[in-house]
């Protein structure tokens, strides 16, 4: 072909061409996913059960992060998670496969010409390097960073239509080339442009890179739109390899997922591509055999994918039932609901949208919480109450399942941390991290405190009336402690944060008389040794308690508040007065119960 000006340097510059198009789409996308915060995906858990609602979530969050394929593979995360029921799903895809029509509008601006200077700046080769100018000047001055995000957007745009002009470049003396017009005669059967467009998007996972190399192609004018419709068609087809390889080794209503991805796109195909051949061979639209340029493509792109949402939309059930056709359940599979206790919410499909990742997370940690502060308030209550073989155990299975979150959650974290994300999402992550030690902490007390309890019953002794009541105020303190600081961490609250440290020092003090009262009973023969050693683990245990409370609302104010945490508790015991109005409050509660003089204490 060099005799026509194409050679092997046009097709390194096709090549990279398309490298600067596939970066400039990741960083385009991650500053856009980073801007949004994944508050849209966030919102795809809770909006979903209207399937209207649906598809324009679905719309909304292929847009923000311009990937249909990145959406796939979260739908996949979240009914592999058991957040999402599959039927939700589905919605979702169809919305997604409209919104990813967008960037071929976006990249035909490519295609704009004219000499009027107004609609000479809509070509890309003419606002691109000051679009990429102003995004540089951002990542490199802006010190917030959202504006630095707005840059990365502006750059990763600018690279995109980098790729696209030198795809379009690299191509174009191929317009006067007689073995690329041979070539593309084989285009006319419209199967081998189902499967050529398919394959070649198979490989590099991004339709919208596909179109954009289409585009480019249709600059030769040797494209009529009867050879590139099979050819989009089949390129829609092809993005769905990602979300298949998505569903290796996950439930079977996450293969559904992929499956209904797949059919939705296949049967968009199966019916549209006859009808076109119709339109084309028995009516002769003359439209089919004319030159397809930049918006021609975008165009067929989007009617596509719409044709499809319309015609399909109404069979959704039917498509639920031909995945489970498809993807059957086996005798012995473990159902999807006992999975989901496998914390498959931490699903590492949903690091590629750090804020999902971040936000799943947080609801597992809080799970945690729940758990944790159930199997704590069981143990008190054992503490001053009848023994009761059930509790005991159920404390101690507790514990393991809360050994078994924290194991989980930290290899999560450790993977989220080194992801790319905004300040907002790092600080969340810190306070996973500090939060989720103190609670496995606390479980442990937990099982120390049934394991006292249980020591007296198998030795048959037991605490006096007067040792009871001392533990019943202790044990209510320390358990409005606990939900004092554990509603702080599940609601984000700082006022509440404040409010755990006053308290906690009110159980020192409890701890404290409470100690002093058993030497005396010791000293008077009112209670044997034994017992005194039991009593001294169950209150050393209250005591570690409280202060993984007080940690737990700490690292929340550290964080938030960006202040030392040594430094805060040293400065607001000395010199904040709410502290002290709020350990007033506490004191004249539980001291008063136990005849302690409240003007004694801080």
């Amino acid at each position: 072909m060099n005799g026509t000006g194409f050679s092997i340097f046009n097709i390194f510059t096709m090549l990279g061409g398309l490298a600067f198009f596939l970066y400039g789409m990741n960083v385009m996308s991650t500053g856009l996913e980073k801007l949004t915060g994944g508050k849209l995906e966030i919102a795809l858990k809770k909006m979903t059960s209207n399937r209207f609602m649906a598809i324009i979530l679905g719309m909304m969050v292929t847009i923000a992060i311009q990937s249909s394929s990145a959406m796939t593979v979260m739908l996949v995360g979240f009914v592999n998670s058991g957040i999402m029921p599959l039927e939700q799903t589905i919605g979702v895809c169809f919305g997604s496969d409209i919104g990813t029509t967008l960037t071929a509008w976006i990249l035909s601006l490519a295609g704009v010409d004219g000499k009027n200077p107004f609609i000479k700046m809509l070509k890309p080769t003419s606002f691109a390097p000051l679009v990429a100018l102003i995004g540089v000047i951002l990542i490199m001055g802006a010190k917030k960073n959202k504006h630095k995000d707005i840059g990365r957007i502006l750059v990763g745009f600018s690279i995109i239509m980098t790729g696209m002009s030198l795809m379009s470049e690299a191509v174009s003396p191929l317009a006067d080339s007689p073995e690329f017009q041979k070539t593309l005669t084989a285009f006319h059967n419209p199967i081998l442009g189902v499967l050529v467009g398919a394959g070649f998007t198979g490989v590099i996972q991004s339709s919208a890179a596909s179109v954009g190399i289409l585009q480019a192609f249709s600059q030769t004018g040797a494209l009529t739109y009867g050879m590139a419709l099979p050819i989009i068609m089949g390129l829609n087809i092809g993005t769905c390899i990602t979300a298949l390889i998505s569903s290796i080794g996950v439930s079977k209503n996450a293969k559904r997922v992929a499956c209904i991805h797949i059919l939705i796109k296949v049967l968009g195909t199966v019916i549209l591509l006859p009808i076109s051949l119709i339109l084309q061979h028995v009516l002769h639209l003359s439209i089919f055999n004319e030159t397809v340029g930049y918006i021609g493509i975008a165009v067929m792109h989007s009617i596509f994918n719409i044709a499809t949402t319309i015609i399909l939309l109404p069979f959704t059930p039917m498509l639920v039932k031909l995945s489970h056709m498809i993807v059957r359940d086996k005798e012995g599979d473990k159902s999807d609901e006992s999975e989901i206790n496998d914390l498959r919410g931490l699903d590492e499909r949903f690091l590629k949208t750090p804020a999902v990742a971040v936000e799943t997370c947080r609801s597992t940690t809080i799970e945690m919480a729940s758990i944790t502060s159930d199997a704590i308030n069981d143990a008190l209550s054992l503490l001053v109450s009848e023994y009761s073989e059930e509790t005991a155990r159920s404390v101690k299975e507790a514990e393991d399942l809360i050994d078994h979150y924290e194991d989980k959650i930290n290899s999560y974290l450790v993977k989220l941390s080194k992801s790319s994300i905004t300040g907002k999402d790092s600080r969340k992550v810190s306070k996973m991290m500090h939060c989720v030690g103190n609670f496995e902490r606390i479980s442990d007390h937990a099982v120390n405190l049934i394991e006292s309890v249980q020591e007296c019953k198998e030795k048959g002794i037991k605490f006096s009336d007067e040792c009871l009541a001392e533990l019943k105020v202790i044990t209510e303190a320390i358990s409005e402690n606990i939900s004092i600081a554990f509603n702080a961490y599940i609601t984000d609250d700082l006022a509440a944060a404040h409010k755990v440290e006053p308290l906690e020092e009110v159980v020192d003090n409890l701890s404290t008389e409470l100690k002093n009262r058993h030497i005396r009973r010791l000293q008077n023969d009112e209670c044997t040794v034994e017992l005194g050693y039991i009593f001294q683990d169950i209150l050393t245990n209250l005591e570690r308690v409280s202060d993984h409370c007080s940690n737990i609302a700490g690292c929340l104010i550290e964080t938030d508040e960006k202040t030392n945490l040594h430094a805060y508790l040293h400065d607001v015991k000395e010199n904040d007065e709410t502290f002290r109005s709020e350990f007033k409050v506490y004191s004249e509660n539980y001291f008063a119960r136990l005849d302690m003089p409240v003007e004694t204490k801080k």
